[in-house]
């Protein structure tokens, strides 16, 4: 078994600072005028993705190194210069020390998360998941996509995540196109009876699979297409070096029950800090 301790939290985070990190640079390759940015400091990736986006932030803070007044200031100067808020997801396993300089310095939690992960072995044999999957449901099927359905795949992943926020649509969709050619990223679509209906992604680093993306068009919506989305993820990570995986979400959410049932235990619960603004400014 598995522990949650400071050596799977420092993969954990690992895995998803690099693919938040490769998801600016991709978007700095697709869309120039963006400025999107990443860079490591003091062990952890600091990554710009415009002043709203929700991974403009660092991961990782205090986790391979200790979190220095030094490497603030320097951290702190990268968002000022590009106009954004200055915040940190921060491990409980960064420690008091570093918990400790955040609130010296004027931050305040402002979000927290649930990591959870689960081990990949054996049992996802050929024989497992994606047929467990087709046992409930055999009109569905999974399948990782090329280049050149990227387009296709931005359009289901749009239709599912927008159809409660319609004024999400174009930012959807540019996000959708940017995962599509994130460097280390892997797309699937999930089809009903030959119909496209869920999207979803995943990113892998140094044995960490981390699954995220994943939407259903409203049409097709409990037609089981999320659990074999979830389920042919996680045989491709095996097949391809991963004993680990893991997912973010929101505390107690329908999102965390859903992977719970599917095996992931709570690795530790996270905080968002943000620095706030001096008086006057």
């Amino acid at each position: 078994m598995l522990f949650s301790d400071l050596a799977l939290s420092r993969r954990l985070e690992a895995a998803e600072g690099y693919a938040c990190a490769q998801f600016a640079l991709a978007r700095r390759r697709l869309f120039p005028e963006s400025g999107s940015e990443a860079l490591r400091v003091a062990g952890a990736d600091v990554v710009y993705d415009g002043p709203d986006a929700p991974t403009t932030q660092t991961f990782g803070l205090g986790m391979l190194e200790e979190a220095t007044p030094e490497a603030l200031d320097r951290i702190e100067q990268f968002f000022a210069a590009r106009g954004a808020p200055v915040q940190h997801e921060v491990s409980p396993f960064a420690g008091v020390t570093t918990l400790e300089l955040l609130c010296g310095r004027g931050y305040r939690p402002i979000e927290i998360s649930s990591v959870l992960y689960r081990e990949i072995g054996a049992e996802l044999g050929e024989e497992a998941l994606p047929a467990r999957a087709a046992g409930k449901a055999a009109h569905i099927r999974v399948r990782a996509i090329g280049r050149e359905e990227a387009e296709l795949w931005t359009e289901i992943s749009a239709r599912g995540w927008t159809h409660e926020h319609p004024e999400l649509e174009e930012f959807m969709r540019q996000t959708g196109k940017t995962l599509a050619e994130r460097e280390g990223s892997v797309c699937f679509l999930a089809e009903a009876d030959g119909e496209a209906g869920a999207a979803g992604a995943l990113m892998i680093h140094e044995g960490v699979a981390l699954l995220a993306g994943a939407a259903t068009v409203p049409e097709l919506r409990r037609r089981g297409l999320q659990l074999a989305l979830l389920e042919a993820r996680l045989l491709y990570a095996r097949e391809h070096g991963c004993d680990l995986a893991m997912f973010v979400s929101e505390p107690g959410s329908n999102s965390q029950r859903n992977a719970e049932r599917q095996g992931f235990r709570i690795a530790y619960t996270r905080v968002k800090w943000k620095k706030l603004e001096a008086a006057g400014s």
